[in-house]
């Protein structure tokens, strides 16, 4: 059978038994369709089941040739892993190529964050004498106020919210819930733009229970949550490069400093991994040393 036959059963695989978003399934498949490129570039006249460490190794260093970052490499040679561990599973191959295949190199990257003081100048900035600001107070004070991720954000119903007890059910990635608290600030814009400005829409059908919607009635992009984020910021001169993302590394950031239990802030932000939310230690380190180079009389 040819590579397309194993692509397609594969992007099956991680939507029906992985239960991974669409967003996420298209990144694998790029990932494999980059090696099928590779493939046919160099006129290797072999099917992607037939791929041995050497052909990994020389894809690698094509990709690197080409330009792409150390974490882009990283990124698509786990995808690559997930690809081959699949076939290997379906007995499509015996070993899995990868198995040996060594990684570039990645610097542990800390998260771009604002300050209280920015986010505060961020949110200040929204126009609340429009519809459109006072939904989009509603959406950053979740984002900060909760940390959720972008998609989480849009996809958010309005069955998923229990105001009363201060919670939101968010259905984040691989398809599993969790339960987020809402703060007091968060709550308040929601209910705000939902009795002032959502109430009075016209919905279109099929979006009745999604939480926050454009001025046609439809659901929000994860594209026009990002572009209203970047003109807030440049409107509030912030020069950092920020997005959807920036304010939910914010909210875990000054959790960690305000000596949150990073066990509750790994269940906030739905992390399967310590090891992921640790990063935000790193972020705790340096700011508990800039503290005594301020403010020690002998630092």
């Amino acid at each position: 059978m040819n590579s397309e036959h194993y692509i397609k059963a594969y992007r099956s695989y991680l939507k029906l038994e992985k239960s991974l978003s669409s967003n996420s399934v298209d990144a694998y498949i790029n990932d494999v369709n980059k090696l099928s490129q590779f493939i046919e570039y160099k006129q290797l006249n072999i099917s992607i089941t037939q791929i041995k460490l050497q052909h990994l190794k020389d894809f690698l260093m094509w990709i690197y040739e080409l330009g792409m970052e150390a974490s882009t490499q990283a990124r698509i040679l786990s995808g690559l892993r997930s690809f081959f561990q699949y076939l290997v599973l379906e007995d499509v191959i015996a070993d899995d190529p990868t198995a040996l295949l060594e990684g570039p190199k990645l610097a542990r990257k800390l998260p771009d964050t604002l300050s209280i003081h920015e986010i505060n100048k961020l949110i200040d900035t929204i126009d609340l004498s429009t519809p459109e600001g006072i939904r989009n107070k509603a959406m950053l004070e979740m984002l900060y106020g909760s940390g959720l991720r972008v998609s989480e954000l849009v996809n958010l119903k309005l069955s998923s919210i229990y105001a009363d007890v201060e919670f939101m059910k968010v259905i984040g990635k691989g398809n599993k819930e969790r339960l987020v608290p809402m703060s007091s600030s968060s709550i308040k814009h929601l209910t705000i733009y939902k009795e002032s400005i959502r109430n009075h829409q016209v919905i279109k059908q099929g979006n009745e229970d999604i939480v926050f919607l454009n001025r046609r009635g439809s659901q929000m992009s994860r594209v026009m949550v990002f572009i209203i984020i970047k003109d807030l910021a440049e409107k509030a001169g912030i020069r950092k490069t920020i997005s959807p993302h920036t304010l939910r590394h914010s909210f875990a950031t000054h959790l960690v400093e305000g000596g949150a239990d990073l066990r509750a802030v790994q269940e906030m932000l739905g992390h399967e991994s310590i090891t992921t939310t640790e990063i935000y230690t790193h972020l705790d380190r340096d700011f508990l040393r800039q503290t005594i180079i301020d403010f020690h009389p002998r630092a």
